[in-house]
């Protein structure tokens, strides 16, 4: 499982959900062609994540908060802005995306991006609006993706999802570290 997890109060982030934890809780969501973009100050000790589903907010900025958190740029956009109230600077905090995959096969080339690609693309183009630059990411491919965040240690861990094959057992594939230490 993950180290040192199982003390932490744990919370189940769900499509279109944004959750900021003031104080140490484990943060986990499943990702398919969702992202999930992780914010953490490691100053005050805050975390954060939101959990996007599509691309772009077609609503103005004012518009229902609530409604638009499945958008993955008004998501990110309203995670930042949380962030700034608390006194934390883009340049202090450290944002991770995940997610982005492509979950459909595709039988032909299609002229538009999969939704997968659009979130990745939404997700960054976000954050740089935000003067943010990510620390870390792990977006698109083939495989969907459970992330765990630690809110009292900014760590990430990262478990891939793919089918299991009819041969081989049901077991959970190893967790993988992804930039667990962070200054």
């Amino acid at each position: 499982m993950i180290p040192g997890g199982n003390e932490l109060p744990r919370v189940h982030l769900g499509v279109s959900e944004v959750h900021i934890a003031r104080t140490p809780a484990l943060i986990d969501t499943v990702l398919g062609s969702c992202i999930a973009a992780v914010f953490w100050s490691p100053r005050l000790r805050i975390g954060g994540m939101c959990h996007g589903a599509l691309p772009r907010c077609p609503d103005p900025p004012a518009a229902d908060c609530v409604r638009n958190l499945r958008y993955v740029d008004f998501a990110i956009h309203y995670l930042a802005g949380r962030f700034r109230a608390f006194g934390v600077s883009t340049a202090e905090v450290k944002v991770r995306l995940f997610g982005g995959a492509d979950m459909l096969k595709v039988i032909a080339p299609r002229a538009a991006a999969s939704v997968g690609r659009q979130n990745c693309e939404a997700a960054i183009e976000a954050l740089e609006a935000a003067g943010i630059t990510p620390v870390t990411t792990d977006l698109g491919g083939l495989q969907g993706r459970v992330v765990y965040f630690k809110t009292d240690t900014g760590q990430v861990f990262l478990r891939r999802l793919r089918a299991i094959d009819a041969h081989e057992d049901n077991r959970a594939l190893p967790l993988l570290l992804a930039g667990a230490d962070l200054p």
